[in-house]
């Protein structure tokens, strides 16, 4: 069986204002993020995807049904089309799906959710969005995989139609009871399986609040007992929990990862040595500490729960098949050109050369993992958006190359002559149910 190689986490920078009623600091996903433009940014944070060849992507809120996201993710992160990417969808428990079928061929899980719940339900209180990136693999891993067991029951705990926008549940000492017996019969199962009776760490995962209000009655780790760092995330809450323990354990711990979702499903690691230099660069706890407030009534326009007026400008045509195709390499990897003749770099990519006129001599240069800095801006209040002002900045990349973008998650104020930004994959706009997928700029 395959160990994992390395992991990585994403979380949004928006936190919600409870001025208007919100839950106060609840991690939320700006407008222009979805599960798929999530699940891109944590595998970015993976660094190195040269020995990936299967992409399995779980959600519970995939931006498309009855077509792959995972391709979306795959051509973003510039991986070939030999590459199998599929989607594993629908319910909290697809993440453990991706690593069963990970441990044993290898590939890249990813999972990433956003979560909507009714305003002012504990849906809304206790959730979160986030996507995470678990790497799988035969080479020398930052944990080796002890085992993972599984066990099904079919329980009416929670549940959401696919025409619903927001979910619905079951009382929640219903639910409690029936995952308590099984939390601690799988804890059971595991010690006398693995041998292994003193587990270091614990993740304790669940919907139901009940599980996760005190999980430490239930299955008690030596060194920490924990849950979702962002509260209820669906199919990413126990691979952002993992996140969070392989950023404090030390090696030669054992993590126990336990989902209670229709069932309860069990993965058990030991770290090695390797962990403490492969860590992910910026830790859940870190990523948590940063936010941007976003106003109650922002937030609940977001999600489609309340009409708000936008700017009074036309609404953008919906994206065509045809030309998305044909620049794909563009679209969702931002893979510009550039001139074998005079090194001059093209955003977009062109055929004949601005500086020197030479045609037909480009090779394709990816700008999407560079840094570069704001040489000029913009601040358009009349411009259609979710989300008004529209901030447009011109950017100079670092080895060349100069594209006029959308600057995310930013004030106006955040923004100078000379702001360092790095990319973003985001969505741009959704019309005629088609998302425009590209990139934005972000403050670095």
């Amino acid at each position: 069986m395959n160990g994992l190689l390395a992991y990585a986490a994403y979380v949004p920078r928006g936190r919600l204002d409870a001025d208007a009623g919100g839950a106060s600091g609840r991690v939320v996903a700006s407008f222009d993020e979805d599960s798929t433009t999530m699940a891109v940014a944590a595998a970015a944070g993976i660094g190195d995807l040269s020995s990936v060849d299967a992409v399995l992507f779980a959600s519970t809120s995939p931006a498309y049904l009855d077509k792959t996201n995972a391709t979306a993710i795959a051509a973003a992160l510039h991986l070939p089309a030999a590459t199998f990417a599929a989607d594993l969808a629908g319910s909290a428990r697809s993440t453990f799906a991706a690593i069963r079928s990970a441990r044993q061929s290898g590939g890249l899980v990813l999972a990433a959710d956003v979560r909507v719940g009714k305003p002012g339900s504990h849906d809304e209180r206790g959730g979160g969005d986030a996507g995470a990136a678990l790497l799988f693999g035969s080479g020398q891993p930052i944990a080796e995989v002890l085992g993972q067991w599984s066990v099904s029951e079919e329980l009416l705990d929670r549940w959401r139609l696919p025409t619903s926008l927001t979910g619905e549940s079951w009382e929640e000492r219903f639910g409690f009871e029936r995952y308590a017996e099984l939390v601690r019969g799988m804890g059971d199962t595991v010690a006398a399986a693995s041998g292994v009776r003193d587990v270091d760490h614990v993740v304790i995962t669940s919907a139901n609040a009940g599980v996760t209000k005190r999980p430490e009655v239930l299955v008690k780790g030596q060194v920490s007992t924990t849950t979702s760092p962002i509260g209820m995330a669906g199919a990413v809450d126990p691979a952002i929990a993992l996140a969070a323990v392989l950023d404090r354990a030390g090696p030669d711990e054992t993590v126990l990862v336990l989902s209670a979702v229709d069932g309860c499903d069990a993965l058990l690691l030991r770290t090695t040595d390797l962990l403490v230099e492969r860590r992910q660069s910026a830790s859940v706890a870190d990523q948590l500490r940063g936010g941007r407030p976003v106003p109650y009534v922002t937030y609940l326009s977001w999600r489609g729960l309340v009409d708000r007026e936008l700017p009074r400008r036309p609404e953008p045509d919906r994206p065509a098949g045809p030309p998305s195709a044909r620049g794909a390499a563009w679209k969702f990897g931002f893979v510009g050109a550039r001139c074998r003749a005079c090194g001059f770099v093209h955003l977009p990519p062109l055929r004949v050369c601005r500086a020197c006129s030479t045609a037909d001599e480009m090779d394709a240069v990816d700008v999407s993992g560079l840094s570069g800095h704001v040489a000029t801006y913009t601040v358009d209040r009349l411009a259609y958006s979710p989300s008004p002002p529209v901030i447009d900045v011109v950017v100079d990349f670092e080895g060349g190359g100069r594209c006029a973008l959308e600057l995310a998650d930013a004030d106006p104020a955040d923004v100078e002559v000379g702001t360092a930004v790095q990319l973003s994959f985001r969505r741009l706009f959704t019309a005629g149910g088609v998302h425009n997928y590209f990139w934005k700029a972000t403050v670095s």
